[in-house]
């Protein structure tokens, strides 16, 4: 355990950091499995576009907040935004 003042401030800052991550971590998941199932036309009356908006906004925001890195924020983005795409196409 930690004798210093700065040490025990330092684990409660981090354990704070630890669960607000976990947090964002755990939304963005069920975010993104809400897309796939909305793409995928599992969910009904669903507006793709405004589904697929929400989605990257809470990508950006993980990012933002430094839980995810950016280049992996933008991998993201990519991937469900090429997946839409490819979902549009072979429907139409």
């Amino acid at each position: 355990m930690a004798n210093h003042k700065s040490a025990l401030k330092r684990i409660r800052q981090s354990e704070k950091r630890r669960l607000r991550n976990r947090r964002v971590r755990s939304q963005l998941k069920t975010v993104l499995k809400k897309f796939y199932s909305a793409v995928d036309g599992k969910s009904e009356g669903v507006d793709l576009n405004e589904i697929h908006r929400r989605t990257v906004s809470s990508i950006d925001r993980a990012a933002t907040k430094g839980v995810l890195h950016k280049r992996t924020a933008a991998r993201k983005i990519s991937r469900i935004t090429a997946y839409m795409q490819k979902s549009q196409a072979s429907a139409a």
